[in-house]
């Protein structure tokens, strides 16, 4: 859950949570409406079912859409979800290098913070920092 939260919370700092939600709206929305309008659906459950297939571009075959409004609703939401998940993919990404940038930042003003204050090291700490050195020089 904690997870889900974290990557909220970056979707929503780079402006893309307003097109989650969209997605979300589209696919509820337009599985309501393949539902009412293809004649082999017969369930909301189905009409979801074969949105979420064409979304992904699995495509089962078990269920297809045959009439024109049907098939553009098909195609609006696939491309929305290509266009969306790729989006998401390049700020997942981003927001990766952006912490591991930061880690670095971090460890390396910690290791500068060590050096500026050596005679104040207890031997353990000495030891800790050479070998870290030695790792470095690898």
């Amino acid at each position: 859950m904690k997870r889900i939260r974290i990557f909220w919370t970056v979707v929503k700092r780079c402006g893309l949570d307003k097109a989650v939600i969209g997605f979300a709206i589209l696919f509820f929305v337009g599985s309501l409406f393949i539902m009412w309008r293809e004649p082999q659906i017969d369930s909301y459950r189905d009409a979801m079912w074969l949105l979420f297939v064409s979304c992904m571009t699995i495509g089962y075959g078990d269920y297809t859409v045959v009439t024109p409004a049907g098939r553009i609703i098909v195609v609006i939401a696939t491309i929305y979800q290509l266009v969306l998940f790729a989006l998401l993919t390049g700020v997942i990404i981003g927001n990766y290098q952006e912490v591991l940038k930061y880690r670095k930042k971090e460890t390396v003003m910690e290791f500068l913070d060590k050096l500026e204050h050596l005679s104040e090291l207890s031997p353990e700490e000495l030891e800790e920092l050479q070998e870290k050195v030695r790792n470095l020089k690898g």
